[in-house]
């Protein structure tokens, strides 16, 4: 076991605040993210020790006797906890006999099927890759939460960034440790990650990978599904080019459950609507992968050719470009960053003959942000059209509607819709 702090530079993250506010209070958190998000330095800030369980001589310890953990200096860091499965339990019985807050913080996996839910001892709260806010690429000046509590604000501000530093973030991603590489180095911690994905992730979450080449393709497939409502059966057919030799049904059923858990894939679901506003909504899920850098390097795409409109070999059916949705991707990485601080849910709403569409809905108390991207520098009435038409339908239970763009000025249009450039908005 290990105590003191963590140290080295730390740049605080949204999720820090929530922390702020749940620690002192709850028993037990577990942060949940994909590997490289910074769950672990974001632990370390604020544990008075630490159990290091993918370190052998600290993991026999804890092994052979899981409640000596009840003797660490609290909060307790049970870093990547689930190399130790039995470790969860030994929490949870140790919050039952002691709710008061602040005693442990464990990262790692979500607990799997075979794992007591700790439900009402452990809090889970998710993690994700360094949101735009995260990256301090511009100084923000619109606040997420002012347009979710339906103030109505007025909006303002320039932003300096331009389409190329909006395709850069999309490449560089926003896994912490990945941050400081770039060109072919940056290319080759990316491409390892998703090497680990299939090579280690999937066999120690209990999937035994016969074929990597055929887990990689339908990764592949999926990526070019970015930000869209593409079926699982035109993702099998993309994985393989469309011929008959395609992974089976239930095969890929299989990825897609073991990769949502292990955070690699973040789907947004479908709106589910508390009050029948709306009729004939679709419910497929819009297809995310944890960051639009993991689908650039899967499609094996450059600067250049998201530029230049070059999409690649794998191709879905989709409503825009690849980089329009890859944008969408970005946008979508920080919405829920931001409506996670608020407590909010995101989904996305879809008509069933697909006439209809709004990319975020944000859902808070009854209430409804509705955000749409756009990979543009200026939004016309063609653009909002949408945003009108649900405006109609909800009434006062609609709190604001905005277009995020990647042009540089923030300002409400006439109609009450605000337009934002994606680098001035924060919590």
């Amino acid at each position: 076991m290990k105590t003191g702090v963590f140290e080295g530079s730390y740049v605080r993250r949204v999720i820090d605040d929530e922390l702020d506010e749940l620690l002192p209070q709850l028993p037990a958190i577990l942060l949940d993210g994909p590997k490289g998000v910074g769950k672990t330095a974001t632990a370390l800030m604020r544990s008075a020790s630490v159990r290091q369980l993918d370190v052998s001589a600290e993991r026999r310890v804890v092994e052979a006797e899981p409640a000596i953990i009840r003797f660490d200096p609290k909060p307790t860091l049970l870093d990547e906890w689930h190399r130790v499965p039995e470790v969860w339990d030994a929490v949870r019985r140790l919050v039952d006999i002691d709710n008061s807050g602040g005693q442990f913080l464990l990262t790692g996996s979500a607990p799997t099927g075979g794992t007591h839910s700790g439900a009402g001892r452990i809090a889970t709260l998710r993690m994700r890759p360094l949101c735009l806010e995260e990256r301090r690429v511009a100084e923000p000046t619109v606040s997420f939460m002012s347009l979710l509590r339906g103030d109505r604000p007025a909006v303002s501000g320039r932003c300096p960034l331009t389409l190329g530093d909006y395709v850069d973030e999309i490449i560089s991603g926003g896994f912490p440790g990945m941050r400081s590489f770039q060109g072919r180095a940056l290319v080759t911690q990316l491409d390892g990650y998703v090497a680990r994905i299939v090579d280690r992730d999937l066999p120690e979450a209990g999937m035994l990978v016969r074929r990597p080449a055929t887990v990689l393709g339908w990764l592949r497939a999926y990526a070019a599904a970015t930000a869209t409502t593409a079926s699982w059966e035109t993702i099998r057919a993309a994985a393989t080019g469309g011929t008959a030799n395609k992974p089976a049904r239930s095969t890929t059923s299989a990825y897609t459950d073991l990769l949502t858990s292990l955070r690699v894939l973040d789907p947004i679901d479908a709106w589910s609507p508390s009050l029948n506003h709306l009729a004939r909504l679709a419910a497929a899920p819009k297809h995310h992968l944890a960051d639009p850098a993991l689908a650039v390097r899967l499609l094996r795409r450059t600067r250049e050719h998201l530029l230049t409109g070059k999409d690649g070999a794998i191709a879905v059916p989709n409503d825009g470009t690849l980089l329009g949705n890859l944008f969408e991707s970005l946008v979508a990485l920080s919405i829920r960053t931001y409506a996670q601080r608020a407590g909010a849910t995101v989904s996305h709403l879809r008509i069933a003959d697909g006439r209809r569409e709004v990319d975020f809905i944000v859902e808070l108390d009854g209430g409804v942000l509705a955000v749409e991207a756009k990979l543009a520098a200026t939004v016309d009435d063609h653009d909002v059209r949408h945003l009108v038409w649900l405006r109609d339908k909800l009434g006062n239970d609609l709190l604001d509607a905005a277009v995020i763009t990647t042009g540089q000025e923030a300002y409400r249009r006439s109609d009450g819709i605000a337009v934002i450039p994606l680098g001035l908005v924060h919590t």
